[in-house]
Parts: structure tokens; C-alpha cells; sequence
């Protein structure tokens, strides 16, 4: 028997605009037999509601009643919900109704938000189900009270159904796999691809849609900005806390807002140092689901790999912007600007490199230039566009500047292009971008379209990243990681390779062990190509030209003795390798080895992680350290065969001579020092190698080492000014044996570099002193023997 309470009804309406467009009363519980249902023929009758029927719960209810709408090709939702002491104390009956019940709600409008133009799906649907609560024995129940299925419009397929809002559902551990994903930077269809792959579904069947993704992701963004920008900071302190060479910087406005913040991890800036000659700053991005500018600072390696240097985010993209950004990076780098940077069309960020970067060379991607021909001039030329496009290759690719200017004027007159803007902006910014222009300033080969593909994917990889701002530096983080582990392997699959040598000349077997696979393929090629041209000697150079001209060439200018060489072509200047002319001039020198000059160390194979480190300590002291430490290890492995220490004999005392070359300023003491440092380490070491490759010692062993080492020093500088200084050395190398000899030998001898620097200075006095007073009684002798002679025979006078 139902029961309900006498005394006014609250009713609640779950959607309010339902209030006033839709109005079932308590008389409509028409019961729908059987075979007026579209599932009457394929589902029991038990499948279909009708009055009276029972359950325990109203979500039991509406789960029934929302299974049997799936079936029938229709959603529901909650309509109403009637109480006598409100909504969860006194609940004595729900509504559940079509989704397509009721009419368009109206909304209000707000000028501070924008409106979404959305079509409403509702049509005044009466199809519903009500449900009562019951009491029978002090045992409450629902019971179905009403139901009517009866649509004013058509019902979807079963394929079609599934596509409904209240059919999309994403359970709890699919959210943590798609955050999950989003962290790792892939797209929304990997993502979905993924799960399809996981729940081993077809392509298209999971329970909801990409754009149920992207709305989750989305819903995670939507925070306060301002807390955002905290987190952000925030992160960026936690960063900073776990590895104290991260660098980051940022700026608030008046409100105390974030403003603009740039950041670089340790291993870019130590990337910077040997790659950061050539640079590209692309700020064509931006992030889409916060609507900020983004700015990335990308260059590349010794194989040809990209390499990232630094990020920033702004709120705007301004003059007063992009200057701090420019400034913050040149902060992070050590104050160290590039020689050359390659940036868009971008007026502002053109002038704040002319500010802040006064000495580095501004120039103008190519391929974000060429990225925008389609839409500037493919309904222009229609089908001579690709014609145009390929005029307009050949002309970037000229080396004369006087044949690119005639040849775009020839371009602009067959295309008929007078008056088109977008062709009259690009020749006025043509020293920006154009070849000719451009050739005699050094950009790594990133003007190449390959190395634009290369860059462009490297950025991609963390723009996918679908998470919040405050977890962007840590993805960009993890895209670099992921980018330095690959550049690895395939360092790794370069120096693997065995080398081809095509040539067979001496000048390419010198430079395959001494260049990286990448460089020496580009050095190689300038080698095959340079046999086919002919050098001709003039007075002020070589006139180098293809043996099938008679016209034109470069003029090549060489000084042996300086081991300098340049060519008129630029391309060394350009790439930092050798061009054909320059390796032909070379080869019919005689010259067998490349100089060395002409082989740049940012093309080289070197241990990089060693070379930054010596590149990017500031500190006297750590590079002298670091520089022990590699003398060990070259000591170490050349030791382990008679063919490997031959090579190593070799290439230090070419080195050596090197050094010896280079000038030492007078005031500069602490190379002198270091000289004297690093003698007495090697020496100590060779002594000390040699004990300790036969036995443990112990502490009176240790001792014996030591006093060995001195021994060893004495003998090999002798006595003099050279055996007082080494007597110092060896008197502080003694009273450092206790604990370990030689590392603190470097760090307990301040007292005696003021000794060495005195008694040096007193050295230099005297043999300054000693020469003048030789030099005058060598003239005073001079003197007497030209009077001698003259006063003499005219033999004798001759003689002299």
C-alpha cells in the first residue's frame, strides 16, 4: 500500500529551465504495453518498465530505466525530485525523462564571458518514467508510479547510441591513464590509440570520445591563473632546490602577477658553450590551452642533432617582452652571446636583438618564411606557383648578390608581381634571409630545410604535452632528456660505422679521425667534388675554377707558412668546413693535413660532457682539476697497449708544441703557476702509477711513494733558481703525503704561489740585469774590433 505524508510538497527541479517547459502531472502514468516498444521482439518483458514495478534504491531505478534507453536508442536524465522536508530527507518521488524532453533554455548573457554558440538538441519530448517511494512493513521501496515512451522524434541506431553525453563515461583508472599520458607529451589519438590497443576494443568503440579527453585534460587547467603562476614558480624552486645549476628567472607586474619567466637546464648551458654559436629563437608557438606566447632557443650539435638551449613564457609578445627574454638568456649563458640567430618575421623581436645582442648577426628563417607561400600566393599564381617556387629556390641558393638581384627582378616581371606586398616585403628584408647576403656569417647549416624538420619535431614533442603550466618546465625537461638519450644512441651509431673512404687522399684519412661522421660527410663531399676542378696560380692567389669552364671560378688565397686559407665563396664562414676550392688548392700544395684551424672543434668527436666542463667552470682552480683528471685517464689508457701509448707520445708532444706556442701574459701568474703545478702532478703520478700497479701500499709504503716522487723531481730539474723553486714544491708535496699526496698538494699551496711568484719575478730581474750587462760588453768588443780593423790592413778590415 503507498503511503504519503499529508503537508505541502517540495519539489526541486534538477535542470531549473525544465520548470517552466516541461509539466507532467501526477494523473499521467499511462502504462506502454509490450509491442508498442522497439525492443518488444528482442527483450523480455522483464527488460521493459512498467507500473508497479520494484526497487530498492531510486539509482536502481534510474540505472534500469537508463540500460533500457540505451536499447531503445535515447539517453535520460533527472527531471524532478519531490520531498516533503527537502532533497535527501523527506524523498517521496523522481522524474527521470528523455534527454530530448523540454524545451531551449534561455541564457543569460555575460559580457565578461564568451557565449558558445551550441544548437540544443531539445524538442518537447513527454517520454518519461516517475518513481514513489513506498513503506510495506517498515520497509521502504520504489515502485514505478508512471511511465510513458511515447517520442516525438526519432530514435538513433545501436551504433549510433553510444555517442550520447550520458553513454560517454570515463571510469577513474581511465583518468589516471590518460594524466598519465598527457605527462609523457603524446597526443590525444596516441592516447586513445593506446587504450584501444589495452582494452583490445576496435578503433572508435571505447566508451568515450577524444573530445572526452581533450574536456578532462582541460578540466584540470582550469584554475585561477594566478594560482597557476604560483604553482608554476613553485615548481620551479623544487627544481632549483634538487639540482642547484638549473636557472630560471621571472618577473612580476604591478598586481604582483607573473609575468614573464625564462628557464635553462645545467646540461644546456653546457651545450651553449661549444654549440651556442649558431642559434635559433622560435617564438611562432604558443601555448594553446593557456593562450600564451612561447619562446624556444634551439642550435646544433657536432652530429647534427638538435639541441635545446632555453624556453620563456610570457603573457605578451612585445618589445619590452622579448628584450627581457633576450637578456634573461644571455644571463643564463654567462653573459655569452651567439654569433648568429635565426628567428621569424618579427618586427619587435628584430629590434630587441639589435639592443641586446648588438654583435650577433640577425637573420630570418627560411622555412618559417616559406611556411607562409601557400597562403600568400597559391590563389595569386594558381598553377604557375610551383614554377614560382622553384624560381624562387634557385635565386635564395645563388652565392653572387649581383645575380640575385638581377634574377628577382626577372622573377617579379615574368610573374607579373609588381605590386604584390608580401613579394616587396621579402626584397626589402632580403640581406635577412637570402643566401648571398648571408654567407660570410655562420649558421651550422640550419638554413638547411632538413635540419628545419629536425627542430620542428624536437619542439613538437613537449608543445603535445597535455598538462598543467606549472608541469610544462618539468615536461620540456623530460622532452630534452629524452632528446640528449637519443642523440647518444645515435652518436653512438655513428662512431660505429665503419668510414668510406672515397678519396683515398691523405687529407681525408686526417680528417675521418678527427671529425664527427656527420661533418666529415660534408667534408667529404667538398673532397670528391674538388677533383674535378683546376687551380690556376696568380700573384696574389689561386684562380680556382670546374675543368669544364672556361669562365668564372672563386679566387682561393693561401699563406703556407701561417697555414691560413679562404676562399671568396664563403662557405667555410658559412658551415665551418672547407670548401672544394679551398681543399683543391690545398692538395696541389702538397698539403696533406687539413690545419687545424680549418677543423673547428664544434665539429670535432669529442667527449662532450669533459669539454663542457672545462668550457663552462669559471673557477681556475676546477678547470685545473678537471684537467688532472683527464692527464689520468690518458695515462691509464695509453699504458694498456705499446701501440696506443706510441699514439698518445705523438699527439701530446704535437700538443704540447701548440701550447708552447701560444703567448703568456705577463700578468696572468696563474698559468705559471699551473705550469709548475701540473709538472710535479704528472711526475708524482708516473711514480706513484708505478708503485701501485704492483701492491696495496700501506701508510709507510705511502711515504716511500712520496719521497720517491720528490726524488724524481730533483733529478729531473736539476739544481739552480729551478731546483730552490722545486724544492718548495717538494717540501709542501711532503706535508701532504698522510692523506693523499697529490689532491692535496693543489689545495694547500696558496702560501706557496706568493713564494713562486716572488722568487720568479726576482729570476727575471736578474737574468734581465745579467743580458744588458753581456749585451753592452759584447758592443763595447764590437766597438774595439771595427777600430782595430780600420786602423789595419784592408784584408784583415774585410775579414772583420
Amino acid at each position: 500500500m503507498m503511503s504519503e505524508e499529508a503537508g505541502q510538497m517540495l519539489v526541486v527541479y534538477d535542470d531549473p529551465s525544465d520548470q517552466r517547459s516541461l509539466s507532467l502531472d501526477d494523473t499521467s502514468s499511462a502504462e506502454e504495453s509490450p509491442d508498442e516498444t522497439r525492443l518488444s521482439l528482442e527483450t523480455p518483458n522483464d527488460a521493459i518498465p512498467y507500473i508497479g514495478q520494484r526497487f530498492a534504491t531510486h539509482d536502481e531505478g534510474y540505472e534500469f530505466y537508463s540500460e533500457f534507453a540505451k536499447r531503445c536508442g535515447f539517453s535520460i536524465r533527472r527531471h524532478r525530485t519531490e520531498g516533503k522536508d527537502g532533497v535527501g530527507k523527506g524523498l517521496t518521488r523522481r522524474y527521470f525523462v528523455c534527454h530530448r524532453a523540454g524545451n531551449t533554455p534561455v541564457k543569460t548573457s555575460n559580457e565578461n564571458k564568451p557565449q558558445r554558440n551550441r544548437k540544443s538538441s531539445r524538442c518537447g519530448c513527454q517520454a518519461y518514467m516517475r518513481i514513489s517511494k513506498v513503506t510495506e512493513l517498515g520497509a521502504p521501496e520504489w515502485r514505478v508510479t508512471g511511465f510513458d515512451n511515447h517520442h516525438n522524434h526519432e530514435l538513433l541506431e545501436p551504433n549510433q547510441v553510444r555517442f550520447l553525453p550520458a553513454y560517454r563515461t570515463i571510469s577513474d583508472t581511465d583518468k589516471s591513464r590518460i594524466l598519465m599520458f598527457a605527462k609523457t607529451g603524446i597526443s590525444v589519438q596516441q592516447m586513445m590509440r593506446l587504450m584501444e590497443l589495452e582494452k583490445c576494443v576496435e578503433p572508435g568503440y571505447l566508451p568515450f570520445t577524444e573530445k572526452d579527453v581533450r574536456n578532462l585534460l582541460q578540466s584540470f587547467r582550469k584554475l585561477d591563473p594566478e594560482d597557476e603562476s604560483v604553482d608554476l614558480l613553485r615548481m620551479c624552486r623544487n627544481i632549483k632546490e634538487k639540482d642547484p645549476n638549473f636557472k630560471f628567472e621571472y618577473t612580476l607586474d604591478s598586481d604582483n602577477r607573473l609575468e614573464n619567466i625564462a628557464w635553462s637546464y645545467a646540461s644546456s648551458v653546457q651545450s651553449y658553450e661549444i654549440f651556442g654559436d649558431a642559434v635559433v629563437f622560435d617564438t611562432t608557438h604558443r601555448l594553446t590551452a593557456f593562450d600564451l606566447p612561447l619562446g624556444i632557443w634551439v642550435g646544433m650539435n657536432n652530429y647534427g642533432m638538435p639541441c635545446f638551449f632555453g624556453c620563456v613564457i610570457s603573457r605578451e609578445e612585445n618589445l619590452r617582452s622579448l628584450s627581457w627574454a633576450l637578456k634573461a638568456f644571455l644571463g643564463f649563458m654567462n653573459g655569452k652571446a651567439p654569433q648568429t640567430i635565426l628567428t621569424d618575421q618579427n618586427m619587435c623581436l628584430k629590434d630587441a636583438i639589435a639592443k641586446e645582442m648588438p654583435s650577433t648577426k640577425h637573420a630570418l628563417c627560411i622555412w618559417m618564411i616559406v611556411a607562409k607561400f601557400p597562403s600568400w600566393f597559391n590563389a595569386v599564381l594558381g598553377e604557375r606557383y610551383n614554377e614560382w617556387k622553384a624560381e624562387f629556390y634557385r635565386l635564395y641558393n645563388l652565392e653572387s648578390i649581383e645575380d640575385f638581384e638581377q634574377g628577382w627582378r626577372d622573377m617579379v616581371t615574368i610573374f607579373g608581381l609588381h605590386t604584390n606586398r608580401h613579394v616587396a616585403n621579402l626584397h626589402a628584408l632580403r640581406s635577412l634571409w637570402a643566401l648571398p647576403y648571408l654567407r660570410s656569417h655562420f649558421f651550422a647549416g640550419m638554413t638547411a630545410a632538413g635540419h628545419s624538420k629536425s627542430i620542428n619535431a624536437f619542439i613538437q614533442r613537449f608543445l603535445s604535452a597535455q598538462t598543467r603550466l606549472a608541469h610544462f618546465v618539468e615536461q620540456v625537461a623530460v622532452a630534452v632528456d629524452f632528446k640528449d638519450q637519443a642523440a647518444e644512441q645515435q652518436t653512438m651509431q655513428q662512431n660505429l660505422q665503419n668510414i668510406s673512404l672515397k678519396t683515398g687522399a691523405p687529407m681525408e684519412s686526417h680528417a675521418a679521425t678527427v671529425l664527427t661522421p656527420y661533418a666529415f660527410s660534408k667534408l667529404q663531399e667538398q673532397l670528391v667534388l674538388a677533383a674535378h676542378y683546376a687551380s690556376f696560380q696568380m700573384e696574389d692567389g689561386f684562380h680556382v675554377r670546374h675543368h669544364t669552364k672556361r669562365e668564372g671560378g672563386r679566387i682561393v688565397y693561401w699563406v703556407p707558412r701561417e697555414g691560413i686559407i679562404s676562399c671568396s665563396c664563403n662557405q667555410f664562414e658559412f658551415s665551418g668546413i672547407l670548401c672544394r676550392h679551398a681543399l683543391r688548392v690545398l692538395s696541389t700544395g702538397n698539403c696533406f693535413q687539413i690545419p687545424e684551424r680549418y677543423l673547428p672543434l664544434r665539429w670535432r668527436r669529442i667527449n662532450t660532457s669533459s669539454a663542457k666542463l672545462l668550457h663552462s667552470s669559471n673557477d681556475h682552480g676546477e678547470r685545473i682539476q678537471l684537467l688532472q683528471n683527464m692527464v689520468s685517464s690518458l695515462i691509464t689508457e695509453s699504458a694498456k697497449s705499446k701501440e696506443r701509448l706510441d699514439i698518445a707520445t705523438e699527439q701530446v708532444s704535437i700538443l704540447l708544441s701548440r701550447i708552447r706556442d701560444q703567448p703568456v701574459p705577463s700578468q696572468d701568474k696563474d698559468c705559471t703557476w699551473f705550469c709548475i703545478s701540473l709538472t710535479a702532478f704528472c711526475s708524482a703520478f708516473i711514480v706513484e702509477q708505478k708503485f701501485l700497479e704492483v701492491s696495496q701500499p700501506k701508510k709507510e709504503e705511502e711515504e716511500a711513494v712520496t719521497l720517491a716522487a720528490a726524488d724524481h723531481l730533483k733529478t729531473m730539474f736539476g739544481k739552480g733558481s729551478q731546483y730552490n723553486i722545486m724544492s718548495m714544491i717538494i717540501e709542501q708535496f711532503q706535508k701532504c703525503h698522510l692523506d693523499h699526496p697529490i689532491a692535496k698538494f693543489f689545495g694547500e699551496c696558496t702560501e706557496l704561489k706568493i713564494k713562486l711568484d716572488r722568487c720568479f719575478r726576482e729570476e727575471k730581474a736578474v737574468k734581465r740585469k745579467a743580458n744588458f750587462e753581456q749585451s753592452k760588453k759584447l758592443k763595447e768588443r764590437l766597438q774595439a774590433l771595427r777600430k782595430e780593423a780600420a786602423e789595419g790592413s784592408p784584408e784583415k778590415s774585410n775579414f772583420v
